[in-house]
């Protein structure tokens, strides 16, 4: 019998002993790196959170930037990341009294926990949240009156809107009133009424409402420029100084300025007994556009020179002469949202819309209409402005400024849209043109609803 080999068993450890290495340099390496990431890992969890949130932060700004604007720019995130972070001023088991809206965030639905959605908290709630209707702007009028005799004249001004709601009009040789809250026509005047001592028949070229609205300053063919009231119906001055027609007027508190086909501006303060108190020499050819600023110390003309200039109330001599344009200047406008923001526009050989900063002289930003500016308006509770066109396009146009985005083009007119007045609450505008139609619209409405459109009658026929 033989004697079975014997079985050797391997003997069992309760540790593993590493092998000790051969290179103590690689070893030590190997240490530091090890005792690093150990430091790495112990970060208080305050500072963990902390650098979770500033991460979480730019991450939806960079995402969030598609979706509505970055709340710092692109050099501040780049400078706070290379900036070395500061350490979270929060004390570990530090007391504080819970509040409603940290309980509430705990159990909300939307807490990053329970949160499936890939956007951030920030653009869900912007998502999700009730959103403003897009705003309406009809694109038809809801009034228009007939105005027979409406002269299809560039370079006059034949329609405006007081502050007591009443629309003045020259037709012809007659200046009508229309009552806009009782639709009520009234004829002022008549310039070839028997007993006025007139060879020629005297149109009206120009009408403009005192600020007050009690009065109203009517231009004519033959120079002299006439003070009504309107509530007497009776002419209170008659003030010469133009030898030609007078086709731009303009308020400034009591001072009434004038500008004429003869090229001069004049100031007429009708508490005054003089005919004028002020002469403007500036223009070359016909003065067109006149306006002064909300302030009442500038005072902007435009001419068929291709000028437009910026006045001084108390000089005699132009502060700014600004030669841009290539046609007759008339559509005027000064921004009541930003001071010495001016607004122009150039005639059929132009088709631009500019505008200037009157403070410092410089010319800003220019947009081509591809057709002639005849008039512009700002509205008083947006930056919005709107301007009427004619030859080629006989429409409105509503623009954002400073964008110039057209944000309504309104059409309705045959003829080239040659008046545009507001409404004293800012709301309407009311437009004239060559085809002797007035057109009420209500551009600056803020998205309300239109008004009832009412059908087409003859002003003249309404008088009582």
């Amino acid at each position: 019998m033989s004697t079975p080999p014997h079985k050797i068993r391997t003997p069992d450890f309760d540790r593993l002993l590493p092998q000790r290495s051969l290179n103590p340099v690689q070893d030590l390496q190997m240490r530091i790196v090890t005792e690093e990431s150990s430091k790495k890992r112990k970060l208080s969890v305050i500072e963990e959170e902390a650098q979770q949130e500033e991460e979480n932060r730019l991450y939806r700004a960079v995402v969030g930037q598609a979706m509505l604007p970055l709340r710092e720019t692109t050099d501040d995130i780049i400078h706070r990341l290379n900036s070395t972070p500061t350490k979270s001023s929060k004390r570990l088991l530090s007391f504080s009294t819970p509040t409603k809206e940290r309980t509430y965030f705990f159990d909300s639905p939307v807490k990053s926990d329970y949160n499936s959605s890939p956007l951030p908290l920030e653009a869900q709630l912007i998502l999700t949240s009730p959103r403003k209707p897009p705003r309406y702007i009809s694109r038809t009028p809801y009034k228009v009156l007939d105005a027979p005799d409406l002269q299809d004249d560039f370079y006059l001004n034949l329609v405006d809107w007081s502050s007591t709601n009443v629309l003045g009009v020259g037709l012809g040789t007659c200046v009508y009133l229309w009552n806009a809250v009782t639709s009520r026509v009234v004829k002022l005047c008549d310039m070839a009424s028997p007993g006025r001592g007139n060879s020629n028949t005297e149109n009206v070229t120009s009408v403009s409402w005192m600020p007050t609205g009690s009065h109203i300053a009517v231009g004519t063919a033959l120079g002299p420029v006439e003070i009504w009231d309107v509530h007497q119906s009776k002419q209170i001055r008659k003030m010469k100084g133009h030898i030609q027609r007078v086709g731009a007027l303009s308020w400034n508190s009591y001072v009434v300025s004038s500008g004429g086909r003869d090229r001069m501006i004049y100031h007429r303060d009708i508490r005054s007994q003089n005919d004028y108190t002020a002469k403007l020499a500036g223009h070359r050819q016909e003065v067109c556009g006149l306006k002064w600023n909300p302030e009442g110390n500038q005072l902007a003309s435009g001419g068929n020179d291709n000028k437009l200039l910026i006045w001084d109330r108390a000089n005699d001599v132009p502060v700014h002469k600004f030669p841009h344009h290539t046609a007759a200047v008339k559509a005027i406008a000064w921004s009541p949202h930003s001071h010495g923001l001016l607004a122009s526009g150039g005639g059929s050989q132009d088709k631009h819309i500019r505008f200037w900063n009157t403070t410092t002289g410089k010319a800003l930003e220019c947009y081509d209409t591809e057709s002639q500016v005849c008039n512009l308006a700002w509205s008083r509770h947006a930056n919005e402005i709107v301007s009427t066109h004619g030859y080629s396009q006989n429409q409105i146009i509503l623009w954002k400024y400073p964008t110039m985005e057209q944000l309504a083009i309104l059409k309705g007119h045959t003829l080239r849209v040659l008046y545009l007045s507001v409404s004293p609450d800012g709301e309407n505008i009311v437009t004239g043109a060559g085809d002797e139609t007035l057109r009420f619209w209500n551009v600056f409405n803020n998205g309300k609803k239109e008004k009832k459109r009412m059908t087409a009658f003859d002003i003249r026929s309404q008088i009582r």
